[in-house]
Order: C-alpha cells, then sequence, then structure tokens
C-alpha cells in the first residue's frame, strides 16, 4: 500500500501485513499511523480476506512512538501529538473492528502506544522466545494510549495491568503469556510458520460466524474503549507539552535515564 505499512494477500486469502520502517524500529508518527489506517481500511474493502497476519520489518515488531520526531516538536509538541493519537486512535479501532481475525507476530520489542498497543488489540498474539513487552509510557513522562488503559485490564487484570503501566515493566515472552497477554510463545525461527499456521485455521471457516463472534468479544469491551479513547488523547496531548515529558524523550535518545522533576 505504501512504503511505511505493506499489505500483501495471498491465494489463500490470508493478508501479510508488514510495519515497514525498520531504521525507526517501526517508530510511529503521524505519516506512519496515516499509512496505517489507510492499509487497514483496505483490509476492510476486501472480500478475499480470510485472516490478517501483523508482523514488523527490522529487529523489532514496534518500538512504538517515534521519539526523536517528538522531540523535534519542541512547543508544538501537544498539537502533534492530538493529531498522532487521533490517527491511532481511528487505527486501533479500525483493526478491531474488522470481521477476520487478526494474528499479531511479534518479535524484538513491542513497546508504547503502538507496539504494546497493537499486542492489546491483536486477536491472537504469537511471540518469539526472545520477544519484550512494555508500556514505556510513564518513562517519557506521557500516559498509555491506543486504548491500552481498557485493553491491558481485560486481558491481564486491573492489578497487574496497573503494575505493569505503572512501573513501567519489561515483560519477557514467557512472563507475558504467563499472564495472559499473549496467545502463545514460539522458538524465535518458528515465528512466521506459527503464525500462518493459525491464520490457516480461518481460510475455511464460515467468516460471518467469525466476523460475528469477533464483533460480540470486542463489543463487550467496546463500550468502554470507545469512552476511554478521547480521555487518552487529551491526557497524552497534555502530558507531552510538560517539562517532564521533554526530559524523558531526551533520555531516550541520549540513551541515559531520566532526571524527572516537574510539578
Amino acid at each position: 500500500m505504501t512504503d511505511l505499512v505493506r499489505l500483501a494477500v495471498d491465494d489463500d486469502g490470508i493478508a501479510r501485513l508488514v510495519l515497514n520502517s525498520p531504521h525507526t524500529s517501526n517508530g510511529m508518527d503521524v505519516p506512519f499511523l496515516q499509512a496505517l489506517h489507510t492499509t487497514i481500511l483496505a483490509i476492510h474493502s476486501d472480500p478475499r480476506i480470510r485472516a490478517v497476519v501483523l508482523s514488523g520489518e527490522g529487529k523489532n515488531f514496534c518500538a512504538g512512538g517515534n521519539v526523536k520526531v517528538f522531540a523535534s516538536k519542541g512547543e508544538q509538541l501537544p498539537d502533534y501529538l492530538r493529531e498522532a493519537t487521533a490517527w491511532l486512535q481511528i487505527s486501533i479501532a479500525a483493526l478491531t473492528s474488522l470481521n477476520v481475525p487478526v494474528i499479531a507476530a511479534v518479535h524484538g520489542f513491542a513497546a508504547g502506544g503502538g507496539g504494546f498497543g497493537l499486542v492489546c488489540a491483536s486477536d491472537f498474539v504469537i511471540a518469539a522466545e526472545s520477544a519484550k513487552f512494555m508500556s514505556g509510557a510513564v518513562r517519557v513522562g506521557m500516559a498509555p494510549d491506543a486504548g491500552v488503559s481498557v485493553t491491558l485490564t481485560q486481558l491481564v487484570g486491573f492489578r497487574k495491568a496497573m503494575e505493569i503501566l505503572l512501573t513501567n515493566q519489561v515483560l519477557s515472552a514467557a512472563e507475558a503469556h504467563q499472564i495472559g497477554l499473549l496467545t502463545s510463545v514460539v522458538p524465535d525461527d518458528k515465528l512466521e510458520t506459527a503464525a500462518l499456521d493459525c491464520a490457516r485455521q480461518f481460510v475455511n471457516s464460515a467468516p460471518e460466524a467469525i466476523g460475528a463472534t469477533k464483533r460480540l468479544l470486542w463489543g463487550g469491551v467496546g463500550a468502554t474503549l470507545a469512552d476511554r479513547l478521547p480521555e487518552e488523547a487529551r491526557t497524552v496531548a497534555q502530558l507531552s507539552g510538560t517539562a517532564d515529558s521533554r526530559e524523558g524523550l531526551a533520555a531516550v535518545i541520549e540513551r541515559r535515564e531520566p532526571r524527572f522533576g516537574s510539578r
């Protein structure tokens, strides 16, 4: 579809949705999120598709937001993030409302609203043994987005979600699987095969029944998710204008511990 996000559909109706900005660890900015949304809409309109395998090109599935782009915006960052989170939100909503299953194949890091959020919004998540998972929002003085404040709680429970989000835990694939964040964990060299095997079981399934069941399940979360998305966007944009946020972004870029202190 675009250089930033690739889409290919094989003869069995399995769509390969690939995040394709490896030099930024598939870090998300406005053009990337626009490309992601456009590609998901193309899946919506393609009747051939029976399942989607979502993966990332390069060393990481998705490292979250593109911190270098964010840091470059200076005082304009709140306005930029309002636009970015709007695109992220409609992309997450479009992903969860697809009539076909979405299987995330995760390697490297899945972090931030981009990576961690996509994991929480996928129907199945298959991870390589070496994969790592983290929210990362508080690390840069921000708050979770992509619906994570709702979806993560649904997946792992309130107490565990609070622990993960507030302490900025880095979870191994085994730990993430144990708490219910993942469907399965496989050896690194078996990740693509396992994801495709998962997708193939839906090739000959009843598509209307699959779509209806998926809608019912996400609909149980959706009423709350829809309510929380605007509040997440407001909170992220507000926090992005603080000194702590600017310090957090600088610390990530400079590979050092942040020195927070704003009030």
